[in-house]
């Protein structure tokens, strides 16, 4: 008896680690109470065993509607910093996109702009990571970013490789055109204005989309107009920003859906 104590404390405390194990400790107790129903059966009275039964049958279902509902519309909170393999390197993951990011803000905008909140990091981290690890297809885990002045975005790129992406860099529209015929890509990053042209992010998306690829593509430039963002979408493009933490926010939800597709 003791040992079987000792050995569901065990298994209570190694599953408590995250929400799918509290989910699965819950169904180990309804075995527990099952046992219970069984062992006891016969010394209890009908009545004695209707709250048990009900508590059987409906109590499953229950978990059940709470699993599909996080798996479903919470899927990146699943998992806590115990289910990676080096828990040192999940908190490592987290500074360091954090402080890319912050020093892309202050860089972008002023010195006491707000850093993105650590939670919407570690969702990102949680479902890149371990999307990765199911799928081993590698382009879906690249980014190919277009600027002629890659030197002006090395944070936001630190930022996304603290997540385990990477990146091809393009300095013209026709060096992304012959990238893009050799390899694929999860999203695409382009500025506006180039030696090139002014307009030259909107020439790349047109001869992108006219080769009928969706591949997704985001704008980072120098505006944040509303009309500019509304313009970039007329034309197919996922998003338009000239601000770090939204190009964050855009560019990990494109890549979380490429994965998971």
């Amino acid at each position: 008896m003791k040992n079987n104590l000792k050995l569901f404390s065990d298994t209570a405390q190694g599953l408590a680690k995250n929400p799918l194990g509290i989910i699965a400790l819950f169904i180990v107790l309804v075995y527990g109470f099952a046992s219970l129903v069984t062992v006891l059966g016969t010394s209890l009275t009908s009545k004695e065993k209707l709250p048990l039964i009900y508590f059987l049958v409906f109590f499953p279902i229950l978990v059940l509607g709470v699993f599909a509902w996080l798996v479903s519309c919470h899927s990146g909170k699943l998992y806590g910093p115990g289910d990676y393999r080096d828990e040192k390197n999940y908190i490592r993951m987290q500074l360091s996109a954090a402080a890319s990011l912050a020093a892309a803000t202050a860089k972008h905008t002023d010195a006491n702009a707000e850093v993105m909140d650590f939670n919407q990091i570690a969702y990102a981290i949680r479902k890149i990571s371990f999307g990765s690890r199911r799928n081993s297809i590698s382009w879906r885990n690249r980014i190919l970013w277009v600027d002629d002045r890659p030197e002006n975005n090395v944070y936001e790129r630190k930022a996304f490789e603290a997540l385990g992406l990477s990146f091809s860099l393009a300095l013209s529209t026709n060096e992304a055109l012959e990238i893009l015929k050799r390899s694929k890509f999860a999203c695409i990053i382009s500025d506006m204005g180039r030696r090139e042209g002014p307009k030259e992010g909107y020439i790349l998306l047109e001869a992108i989309r006219k080769q009928g690829e969706r591949i997704p593509f985001i704008i980072y430039a120098g505006s944040n107009a509303p009309e500019h963002k509304q313009e970039a979408s007329e034309r197919g493009a996922q998003g338009s920003t000239n601000n770090p933490q939204e190009l964050f926010e855009i560019v990990t939800k494109a890549v979380i859906k490429q994965i998971n597709e």
